[in-house]
């Protein structure tokens, strides 16, 4: 058995994979799209989605070879800023949309149906994004695990939304947590758990009680703040360990990513862990690579969860055998990363 990275980058989705002595680049798809998120199917790891932001969702089944547009000519999502997969139905696909929009399709992409009631939240006209070039938009999503009619979706800068009946109506979950928010976590062992990274948008306002980081007792209806114990403000990636889901992995940041740019130390970022569900967290080794330009994106290796891989946002990747404590640079270079998901096959 061995293990496929899929890397959305600025520059389409790389695979990078293990011949056993070295890792390498198997291939560069989709290069002339900024690919924002890439979706993989549970019962088959050569069945790829990748949310683009232009050409609506793109499907490969061939591991990255080839890539085409199953609703090409017919309507669907335009800039797709996430991409997901119903745990319950394989052949339906959720789309979050920049302007904000959902979609679903039901058929694997062949076909979409725009989730309009998402439209009639209230406020929903009125947020504001603070990046001239980026519209407000709905930055992940995410499928309750006993419930496939409890839907989240995180907006950025408006909080999340929440449905349960399949996506026809949808109420606003803003009570006590930051409104830039970013990527959420579901327990599938606790459902109504929740984990959620954010940007720290409604912190620095003095409107929120946390920094970066939020967890749920009862589906989203309260929020409390986590990883107090760090001064960041900003964080993107949250992932759990599937054998034990009160182990968490972050990473947060100090600032936002245009402040990044500006500083000799970047983004000033520790890597973190939780072993209690989020009461307490601790920093992990680090090198000064990931310190300096953030772990974007985190992965767990699914056939052994000891073994993480981090992307940073300049293209590096680096791999942990002992949950983080210890990190190796694989040795490839890709474009700009937002996503990185693993695979075994």
């Amino acid at each position: 058995m061995g293990t496929i990275l899929y890397v959305a980058t600025s520059e389409g989705v790389v695979t990078v994979n293990n011949s056993g002595t070295e890792w390498a680049v198997g291939s560069h798809g989709l290069k002339n799209w900024d690919v924002n998120e890439i979706a993989i199917q549970p019962d088959d790891p050569m069945w790829v989605y990748a949310a683009t932001r232009g050409d609506g969702v793109l499907r490969s089944t061939d591991g990255g070879e080839t890539w085409s547009k199953p609703n090409r000519g017919k309507a669907g999502p335009g800039k797709v800023k996430c991409v997901t997969i119903d745990p319950h139905d394989y052949n339906t696909v959720y789309a979050g949309g920049e302007p904000i929009a959902i979609w679903v399709t039901h058929d694997r992409g062949e076909s979409w149906e725009s989730l309009d009631g998402i439209q009639d939240v209230q406020g929903i006209g009125e947020i504001d994004y603070p990046v001239p070039a980026v519209e407000p938009h709905v930055r992940d999503i995410v499928v309750h695990s006993d419930d496939p009619k409890t839907i989240y979706a995180t907006l950025q800068v408006g909080y999340m939304v929440k449905t349960t009946d399949g996506g026809e109506t949808w109420n606003l979950l803003d009570n006590a947590v930051d409104a830039d928010a970013h990527q959420l976590v579901s327990r599938k062992d606790q459902p109504e758990r929740l984990y959620l990274s954010t940007g720290g948008h409604s912190h620095r306002l003095g409107e929120a009680p946390g920094r970066a980081l939020y967890r749920s007792l009862d589906g989203g209806a309260n929020w409390l703040p986590m990883a107090l114990e760090f001064d960041q403000e900003y964080s993107i990636p949250m992932v759990t360990d599937p054998r034990n889901e009160d182990v968490v992995y972050s990473a947060v940041a100090y600032g936002n990513p245009g402040e990044w740019r500006k500083r000799e130390t970047g983004a000033g970022a520790s890597l973190i862990r939780s072993i209690d569900g989020g009461e307490t967290w601790q920093a992990l080794n680090t090198n000064n690579d990931i310190s300096r330009f953030y772990a974007e994106a985190i992965t767990l290796d699914p056939s052994d969860p000891d073994n993480m891989f981090v992307a940073t946002r300049k293209g590096q990747i680096f791999s942990s055998t002992d949950k983080g404590e210890t990190w190796a640079d694989l040795g490839v270079q890709v474009p700009e990363v937002s996503d990185l998901k693993a695979v075994s096959v």
